[in-house]
């Protein structure tokens, strides 16, 4: 008689532990957006568009009265989307998640449930220490947009912003040198036989570029200048074609501006944005020229520059037109709207479908990156060492 021969070894026959299958289970998500209260803000961080994506699928949205209407949605629009419609601001702060443009003030912290999830512009550098305190007292999560980085490795919101704003820089400029503002009277135009105006742009990032592409799309004879070689060869090959640039020589500098017509400030520094144009320049430029300082919501880089609003965007010294508005982009609330709320979109979704933030900031590092305070604790570096509070990492909050 053969003896039986088990096809499993006496470990595999031991009872085992059950091994049961982990699924995410899909969040819903309560946004609320409040009505932007800021001075001259007028985006909104989502549009009607993005309302009926997120109501369809199956979130709710609670929306402010007249939170649309600066970049002219209405609340008709909103209601047709799915969102629901309140006149009641302290009930749109009460939800576990705020969408907002401009950091909330401290009154608005104050409606603001414990454990909410903000999201929403920081502006670091004008902001202060009692700010992060009341985040704090309230254990809120809160994430700054500006801050959230892509895979690969770009920072969305303000890279979208300052496309915004350096397209914008030129469509300024060119009303400015335009009759209807007192101005020289000249066209962005290649007009055959008038010769091109003269565009100089400081600084190769996202904002020279976007400046320098409507210029030349307009027939400006542009000139960049920028101390790094290899955003001034990106330049390039991003255009498509070669233009006249050079490192921040005065010299070179000097002369490019007695001929201008145009100069863009688009140059940022790590706390504020060097001064690179010193009135004694500003004073050997054309009558009549027109600079715009996009750099000024870091203090500017002409020596010339004051800040300016939307209302009285302009001021003229040594008979050169200065447009110094911080925030560009709010002159174009739609288009930036529209910019913000594709940003925000299909990280609600996706925070969502991973069933919350918590599970979205453990595996996305760029969301994780835009992460400032976790449950009242300060998480970002650079603001406890800007205010001197303390901070933890949070790779030790999150597993």
């Amino acid at each position: 008689m053969s003896k039986y021969l088990s096809p499993f070894t006496k470990q595999q026959l031991l009872p085992q532990e059950e091994m049961l299958e982990i699924e995410k289970r899909k969040g819903k998500l309560f946004i609320g957006i409040p009505k932007e209260t800021a001075y001259q803000e007028k985006r909104v961080c989502l549009t009607p568009d993005a309302v009926s994506a997120l109501v369809y699928n199956g979130h709710q949205v609670l929306m402010e009265s007249g939170a649309g209407e600066g970049a002219s949605f209405s609340d008709k629009d909103y209601s047709e989307a799915g969102a629901e419609i309140t006149k009641d601001t302290a009930k749109v702060f009460s939800c576990p998640m705020i969408l907002k443009v401009e950091p909330p003030s401290l009154e608005q912290i104050k409606l603001i449930n414990p454990q909410t999830i903000l999201i929403s512009a920081l502006q670091l550098k004008t902001q202060e220490k009692t700010y992060f305190e009341a985040l704090a007292s309230k254990r809120i999560t809160a994430l700054a947009f500006e801050f959230i980085r892509d895979a690969d490795g770009t920072y969305p919101a303000v890279r979208s912003l300052s496309e915004i704003a350096g397209t914008a820089s030129t469509l300024i400029a060119a009303e400015l040198l335009s009759n209807s503002t007192d101005g020289n009277g000249l066209m962005f135009g290649n007009i055959s036989g008038v010769p091109p105006v003269e565009v100089v742009i400081l600084g190769a990032g996202t904002v020279g570029e976007f400046a320098a592409r409507s210029a030349i799309g307009l027939g400006a004879n542009v000139k960049i200048f920028d101390n790094s070689i290899t955003k001034l060869r990106s330049i390039q090959t991003n255009l498509g074609r070669p233009l006249f640039t050079s490192t921040l020589q005065p010299k070179n500098l000097t002369k490019a501006l007695k001929r201008c017509d145009v100069a863009i400030g688009a140059v940022r520094g790590k706390n504020r944005s060097p001064i690179l144009v010193t009135e004694a320049m500003v004073q050997h430029m054309k009558k009549g020229a027109v600079i715009i300082d996009v750099s000024i919501d870091m203090g500017g880089c002409f020596e010339t520059s004051e800040v300016t609003t939307h209302k009285k965007p302009t001021f003229i010294k040594h008979n050169v037109v200065h447009y110094c508005v911080p925030n560009i982009p709010a002159k174009y609330s739609r288009t930036a709207s529209v910019s913000i709320s594709n940003i925000f979109t299909p990280y609600l979704l996706k925070i969502a479908e991973e069933g919350g933030i918590e599970n979205s900031l453990r595996f996305d590092r760029g969301l994780k990156n835009g992460l400032y305070f976790y449950h009242g604790i300060l998480t970002s570096k650079p603001v406890g060492e800007w205010f001197d509070l303390k901070y933890s990492d949070i790779n030790l909050l999150i597993f």
